[in-house]
């Protein structure tokens, strides 16, 4: 008998042991919390609701074909001082009859990681009708379209056009549908309600460049027109793309954040 409880209490003291390491262990069901956006950062709605979003990467319709890593809710999220900014170039445009529309606002590391990856598979080419039509895949990083950091996860950067008032609706694109080219007549790629900028949001092409000398009549008044108004309030453009705008001085000139496009990311600020 005398074993017998000596064996039961070691049991019972091993069962302790392992009761205790079990609670105070980390274990794989534990989630780390997603990062927060610092103060600097603002839902653009907050600052001016009357500008259009139609933030493309929450949806199928990208060059990847499928929503992007990061992009959990359709909002926008810009520093501040971009924010403003914006608010007063679309002061601006609305006594002209313009509006404008964000495509893509900050965009969180994992969603660029997520297009590297992308641009790495090359055979994964199932949006390449409507959006690089003209582009060898194995050349997006080489060409300039794909880059391991981008100036959006700084949070000072905006991808937009301009709408005309009042604006019409914007069908959702259904997956699997005929792809357009992104560079042909406006009447025939996928229907935006945009002006006409020679080529669609995302379009892998030389024809995206802003002052592309093919671009021509209203096509070009159009994105002079944008361009004219950003640069007043402080923003530059990339010239290899019409749509593609940083707010200068930026607020976080060499951060990369990573916290996810959803609303509790900015709550409270």
């Amino acid at each position: 008998m005398t074993g017998m409880r000596t064996a039961l209490r070691a049991l019972a003291t091993a069962g302790a042991a392992l009761l205790i390491a079990t609670a105070t262990s980390p274990t794989s069901a534990q989630v780390r919390p997603e990062p927060k956006a610092p103060d600097g950062f603002v839902a653009l709605r907050s600052v001016d609701p009357t500008i259009i979003q139609e933030m493309r990467y929450t949806t199928a319709h990208t060059f990847l074909g499928e929503r992007v890593d990061g992009y959990r809710q359709p909002v926008c999220f810009l520093t501040r001082p971009a924010a403003r900014a914006l608010h007063l170039a679309q002061k601006r445009l609305l006594r002209q009859g313009y509006a404008l529309k964000v495509y893509d606002c900050y965009r969180p590391q994992r969603a660029v990681d997520h297009f590297v990856r992308w641009a790495k598979d090359l055979d994964d080419q199932s949006m390449k009708g409507e959006f690089y039509p003209l582009v060898d895949k194995s050349r997006l990083f080489e060409d300039g379209y794909i880059a391991e950091k981008s100036g959006h996860s700084r949070g000072s950067t905006v991808d937009l056009t301009l709408v005309r008032l009042p604006a019409l609706p914007t069908r959702p694109y259904r997956p699997g549908e005929r792809l357009t080219p992104c560079f042909a007549p406006k009447d025939e790629r996928f229907p935006d309600n945009s002006v006409d900028m020679g080529t669609g949001y995302d379009c892998f092409d030389t024809l995206s460049h802003t002052d592309d000398p093919r671009i021509r009549g209203v096509q070009r008044a159009n994105r002079q027109l944008l361009k004219r108004t950003l640069t007043e309030v402080g923003f530059v453009n990339l010239p290899e793309e019409w749509w593609h705008f940083t707010h200068k001085p930026e607020l976080f000139p060499d951060t990369y954040f990573d916290f996810p496009v959803e609303r509790r990311s900015v709550v409270g600020h």
